[in-house]
């Protein structure tokens, strides 16, 4: 959410409150039905213009908040209709617009489209180099864990490792975004069978996560747990995997509900465990 602009300064150069205020505190504190609302309260409350800035941000944070609750489909949907109306305002390169589009190649990931996850995080990585401004590497970062996601998923583990060190290397901020490459890279080396160094990448991946606020990894609420006890499982370490694993699915159910991604991908590992 730090990625959105301060609309919160006049033309005169004076500060005040923007309008997204409430609902973006309402997603970083993980109040995601709230936030939804809000953002929603905040679109219809705005002017009937065609290019009203913060309409289009406020129904991002909407698109934002509903896949939070794992309701995926309709995040891709809003984050379809938003896409011509974010070229139109902002431009097809700003950083808006990018973030936009990483944030949608990932619900694209959430729900299967692989190979279309790949193409956008790739377009998306291009752009943020031919672009300039302080957001263009967080966007990248944003997008390669994306890229990374992707090709784990169609079974490219090897590829999606060398990125994640590739992107950890230009990446060298103990931020959320190092966390998120840190479990991309787990995912990888569990994917190769390699369970040892997955399971040094989820203890590197939760010692960054005690160092960083709650708010500022909120979103990859039940991800360490869920890498280690992979990790775990693979090492024939059944009963750590499975505390590990029960950890991560009742962190997610609380977080994100029943039908969030990551939850079922906590429930389906946990029935895995109990049936081996």
């Amino acid at each position: 959410m730090k990625l959105f602009r301060s609309w919160g300064r006049n033309n005169a150069g004076k500060t005040t409150r923007s309008p997204l205020a409430n609902a973006m505190a309402l997603y970083q504190h993980g109040r995601y039905a709230e936030a939804e609302a809000e953002a929603r309260a905040v679109a219809a409350a705005r002017p009937r213009r065609r290019d009203d800035v913060y309409a289009a941000l406020a129904l991002s944070i909407a698109a934002l908040a509903t896949g939070a609750q794992g309701r995926h489909p309709e995040a891709l949907a809003a984050c379809d209709a938003l896409l011509p109306v974010f070229r139109r305002i902002f431009g097809a390169e700003d950083p808006q617009t990018l973030k936009l589009r990483s944030d949608r190649a990932q619900v694209l990931a959430v729900l299967a489209r692989h190979a279309e996850c790949e193409a956008e995080c790739t377009a998306v990585v291009q752009a943020t180099i031919r672009g300039t401004g302080p957001e263009m590497p967080l966007i990248a970062a944003a997008a390669r864990n994306g890229l990374i996601f992707a090709l784990n998923a169609q079974g490219r583990h090897p590829q999606a490792e060398a990125l994640a060190r590739e992107a950890l290397a230009a990446h060298q901020v103990p931020d959320r975004f190092t966390l998120v490459l840190r479990l991309g890279l787990a995912r990888s080396l569990n994917g190769q069978a390699r369970h040892e160094a997955a399971l040094t990448e989820g203890e590197r991946a939760e010692e960054l996560r005690r160092s960083l606020a709650e708010e500022e990894c909120r979103s990859e609420t039940g991800a360490v747990e869920l890498a280690m006890a992979n990790a775990l499982l693979g090492l024939g370490r059944g009963g750590a995997a499975r505390t590990r694993a029960a950890a991560a699915h009742e962190a997610c159910l609380a977080s994100f509900g029943p039908d969030h991604r990551r939850t079922a991908e906590a429930r389906a590992l946990l029935d895995r465990i109990d049936g081996a």
